[in-house]
């Protein structure tokens, strides 16, 4: 049902380079899917990337023949600028993209989008590599696919599981917070739009597909992994330098993690408390084996433990990056050093005190529990005082909030640029 003046509620982009010999079957195949099997106002859009051969006369012949097909046609090549073109400029509920070779079966279509109709996510991707997929291609293509996702995981934390797969859908209004701050032009589009939407805590929903390898492929693939693994590191440092923008769409999107700020920090300073607490009880379990004096070797493991929990907290606990203000929050933190300190003291005064002939692993696990004791107190004092005033993650939050109440609009392409560039 593609009927003209009623709300368009899916918007099926082909991306397509010189592909005279074959668009014209996809967009009708496609086509008479849609018709077949989606009972909604829908609109097919052909998006020729600068083709030098008869694609675009192909693509406008179409758009007479078949209602509800329209073309339009960049000068400039690369599917992730043709996609953020249309997709920007579409007024379609959901927006949907697949490759021209239709390699991905048609009737998961419908499972694609349906999720995102009804409110339930706010992206979705077809997956090669999810339970209950079936592919047929090439041992060389599977190996760089799981290779390329393990990257994803290692590098950026990602949780989907086929960044590449040509059949992907999202909500309109997603679209139109997401897009602005997605840089790539070309294959890596794909990947930075998941990425952001995760970091985002948007709900993406994966759906197994039947694939099937096209021999005559044109893509290059070592050119392809070269320029996505760039991608991969150009996101890493972004990300790094100012998750803001980020936190603003989730914000706007209603996507806040549960709990909040409070939660993520509580979490990583518990993971950072875990590594700081082994290099403290190694390095005084070290440090006693040469040194009379029990005190004095925690003085000395602990001292180390804090510069370096302290270190580990300000980057990424609360995400204070720079040089500025850091020796003086490393003064803040010997406060805490001498709470600590004081704690575990007063633990090994109250052993010795005790059993004056305790072995060393008595002493360790001594020091071990007057140091969890203190650690409740630590995490308050670095919320609170010693990082608070460099700015948080609150601050940020507080950053976030003034720009909602004075009305700004969505991140711009200035906007984007400037994250990027690690500009707040």
């Amino acid at each position: 049902m593609s009927t003209a003046g009623a709300t368009t509620v899916l918007d099926v982009v082909v991306p397509v380079f010189n592909e005279e010999a074959t668009v014209g079957a996809c967009v009708r195949r496609l086509h008479a899917h849609l018709v077949a099997t989606f009972p909604y106002p829908f609109r097919i859009t052909v998006a020729d990337n600068a083709s030098t051969d008869a694609t675009w006369a192909t693509a406008q012949a179409l758009t007479d023949e078949l209602t509800g097909v329209r073309a339009v046609h960049l000068t400039e090549k690369g599917r992730g600028r043709a996609l953020k073109q249309v997709w920007l400029a579409s007024d379609a509920l959901v927006l949907a993209y697949m490759d021209v070779d239709l390699s991905t079966d048609l009737d998961a279509l419908w499972p694609l989008v349906a999720p995102l109709m009804s409110g339930h996510s706010d992206l979705a991707i077809g997956s090669r590599l999810a339970r209950g997929a079936r592919v047929v291609r090439g041992a060389q293509r599977e190996v760089i696919s799981r290779c390329y996702n393990l990257v994803l995981r290692g590098a950026l934390g990602a949780r989907f599981t086929d960044a590449q797969c040509g059949f992907k859908a999202i909500r309109g209004d997603v679209a139109r917070e997401l897009l602005p701050l997605v840089e790539d032009t070309s294959w890596f589009f794909d990947t930075e739009l998941l990425v952001l939407a995760e970091r985002a805590q948007l709900r993406i929903h994966e759906v197994p597909v039947d694939w099937y390898d096209d021999p005559d492929s044109r893509v290059d693939i070592v050119r392809t992994a070269r320029d996505d693994l760039s991608g991969v590191w150009r996101m890493r440092r972004t990300l790094t330098s100012s998750s803001a923008p980020v936190r603003a769409i989730a914000d706007r999107m209603g996507r806040r993690m549960p709990g909040g700020p409070l939660a993520r920090q509580a979490a990583s300073f518990a993971v950072i408390g875990v590594a700081s607490t082994v290099v403290h009880l190694g390095l005084f379990a070290l440090l006693r084996q040469g040194l009379a004096s029990a005190t004095v070797a925690n003085a000395l493991a602990l001292f180390i433990a804090t510069v370096a929990n302290t270190a580990w907290n300000r980057h990424w606990t609360f995400g204070v990056r720079g040089r500025d203000g850091a020796g003086r929050q490393q003064s803040q933190a010997l406060v805490v050093f001498v709470l600590t300190l004081a704690l575990t003291t007063a633990g090994l005064g109250l052993l010795h005190g005790v059993a004056p002939a305790a072995p060393t692993w008595v002493e360790t696990l001594a020091v071990a529990v007057m140091t969890v004791l203190s650690t409740v107190v630590k995490f308050v004092l670095m919320r609170t005082w010693i990082f608070a005033p460099a700015g948080t993650i609150e601050a940020g939050e507080a950053e976030v909030g003034r720009v909602l109440r004075e009305g700004d609009p969505t991140p711009s392409e200035e906007g984007s640029e400037r994250w990027a560039a690690g500009i707040p």
